[in-house]
């Protein structure tokens, strides 16, 4: 299948034959919701791809902020892949175990902090599982390696920036959680936090993007159509947000497949808006 921008995303066909070339480096980058009863880490222990290494976005953040899996310095970055033995001429291929939930969050982080030969598993471990490929049930042992990382402030927003933005309106914001928490009626899997969302945003959730049968992305016009939906062309300048950040990344990758955009992630999201006392809140469909 082909997009205007596809050097994010390979197929299981390619990641099958390219395993065990020297430079490319694959990461399970598992994560759950809080309320999901499961253990992404203890999972890949047990079956993962053969050769990959675990990318924890609850250990790779910012150790210094309450919020989940915020961004971590370029420096703490730096230091963490270093110790997976990834190099900045490495070529990283990411999936999850959902297809395209987690695996696109640690995409953008990569992308923020330089380092642009990324992609993702198209069908993540589930089409991977489906077409009998191999599997693993021990870690690879990798010596630390150097990587360095720099810094791309363009691709993410702050809680100032998008209050700003209410007044602006330079940008759509599009906010990637399921509807019954978009329009205020479920509660958050997060404790304390309000209920809704950020006042004038579209909601479009990732699953919109992918096939219900293959677990894979959409051709590239059917994604474009899930984002006319809402009113958003391929010009149309946007901010993703979500929860904690981690649906908001995947907006942001449908959105570079098709345009070779990659719309910044308000990194905070909900679990920082939602908790912000008197921050403007609005509830219902857009």
């Amino acid at each position: 299948m082909s997009y205007p921008y596809p050097d994010a995303l390979v197929s299981s066909n390619w990641l099958a034959d390219h395993l065990r070339t020297s430079n490319v480096r694959v990461l399970d980058g598992t994560y759950f919701l809080p309320n999901i009863p499961r253990n992404a880490h203890d999972e890949f222990q047990a079956e993962h791809i053969p050769g990959a290494a675990f990318f924890d976005i609850d250990d790779i953040k910012d150790p210094d902020n309450s919020l989940p899996h915020m961004l971590p310095t370029p420096e703490v970055f730096s230091n963490k892949i270093r110790k997976l033995g990834i190099k900045n001429t490495d070529r990283i291929i990411i999936y999850d175990r959902m297809g395209f939930f987690s695996a696109p969050r640690v995409w953008w982080t990569f992308r923020i902090f330089g380092h642009k030969s990324v992609a993702i598993l198209d069908g993540g471990l589930h089409k991977w599982l489906a077409e009998g490929r191999l599997t693993s049930g021990s870690e690879t042992v990798r010596q630390p390696s150097h990587f360095l990382a720099t810094f791309d402030a363009a691709m993410v927003r702050n809680a100032d920036q998008v209050r700003e933005n209410l007044q602006s309106k330079s940008e759509l914001v599009v906010d990637g959680r399921p509807s019954d928490r978009f329009e205020g009626t479920a509660s958050e899997p997060r404790e304390g936090l309000a209920s809704g969302h950020i006042p004038a945003s579209l909601n479009l959730m990732p699953s919109q993007f992918v096939s219900s049968e293959s677990h894979t992305l959409l051709p590239s016009d059917a994604i474009a159509e899930q984002f006319m939906k809402i009113g958003v062309t391929q010009d149309t300048p946007i901010l993703t947000t979500c929860g904690s950040g981690v649906a908001a990344s995947a907006i942001s990758l449908a959105r570079y497949l098709i345009t070779g955009k990659i719309a910044p992630v308000y990194d905070g999201s909900w679990s920082e808006w939602g908790a912000i006392e008197n921050a403007p809140v609005a509830t219902g469909k857009p």
